[in-house]
């Protein structure tokens, strides 16, 4: 009887190979070149670091061995759609609080930049002007985050030198190590309190257009909404109607659609700051990265649960 060697891709930018655990092959993948190895043969799949999801999922139907995926993002509602296409079941798990501490930072940095007019000032530096404003401090700021988990709690630690009020909401209330999470149920109540909204939650059917044009008429008027979760879970057309009139701002590292269009209305809406799907994405990323995908091959070569299990 013969006994397989469990076949494992990795994506290229693992320019270490070494000191991977005994017993399994490896190869690596950068997304662009010819496959590896013979993807029917695979068994343990970490994509390309890469968001473009057509490269990630082109092998998927080949691998009629597959038992496991392990995305390199938090976010999998677009990978989950492609393992459709896989012929049986397989375990994939997401990079879990890895990119949290990028993500939170940007969300920082956005609600920042906002508050503090940079974007307005950085405009006037193109255009040779001068023009002090008065604009809000983040200070004793309320803030409300959609979304308790790794990055929400992430922002609310990088929230403390602030001094601010923050709230906090997930699926179901619970208690955290800084106080009690709301539930969902509560969010149109607290949305009208919150000076800053910090949406971190995971694109689910019960989340599309979660922020559709009740729950922004719902918001005070000069809040700030920030989006460093998925683009989808906010409406689009609802969000251009209420920062056209200028009653809220806006500051987006996800839009929907992504990528945005060149002459997307949303590019020149008042108001709005939007950087590129870009929070995840830092010098620290990959090192963080690197760690987990050596314990969970560790945990897949001794037959162990995975850690970051989103489905099966």
């Amino acid at each position: 009887m013969t006994v397989r060697t469990p076949q494992v891709w990795l994506p290229a930018q693992l320019t270490d190979p070494t000191d991977l655990p005994p017993g399994m092959e490896y190869a690596r993948w950068d997304g662009r070149s010819a496959f590896p190895s013979d993807p029917a043969e695979v068994e343990f799949y970490a994509p390309p670091l890469t968001k473009d999801i057509d490269v990630i999922g082109r092998p998927l139907p080949l691998m009629t061995r597959l038992r496991a995926v392990q995305a390199l993002s938090s976010g999998t509602d677009e990978l989950r759609a492609q393992l459709d296409r896989v012929p049986r079941a397989v375990t994939l798990c997401n990079a879990g609080a890895v990119p949290a501490p990028g993500t939170a930072e940007l969300a920082l940095a956005l609600i920042l930049a906002s508050l503090r007019g940079i974007p307005e000032s950085a405009r006037a530096q193109q255009g040779g002007a001068w023009i002090p404003q008065v604009f809000p401090s983040l200070y004793g700021r309320s803030v409300l985050i959609v979304g308790y988990g790794a990055v929400g709690s992430a922002l609310e630690e990088l929230l403390v030198p602030f001094g601010c009020a923050v709230t906090r909401v997930a699926g179901a209330g619970r208690d955290a190590p800084r106080g009690p999470v709301c539930s969902g149920a509560r969010l149109p109540e607290l949305v009208a309190d919150a000076d800053v909204v910090v949406l971190s939650t995971p694109l689910t059917p019960r989340t599309r257009r979660l922020f559709d044009a009740g729950m922004l008429a719902g918001m005070k008027d000069g809040a700030l909404l920030v989006n460093v979760a998925r683009g989808a879970v906010v409406d689009t057309d609802a969000l251009l109607k209420e920062t056209h009139e200028g009653r809220l701002r806006a500051a987006l590292d996800v839009t929907d659609p992504e990528p945005l269009p060149p002459e997307h209305p949303l590019r020149t809406a008042p108001g709005v700051l939007i950087t590129p799907h870009v929070g995840a994405f830092t010098s620290s990323l990959w090192p963080r990265l690197e760690q987990l995908l050596r314990r969970q091959l560790s945990r897949f070569a001794a037959g162990e649960e995975l850690e970051n299990v989103v489905s099966r």
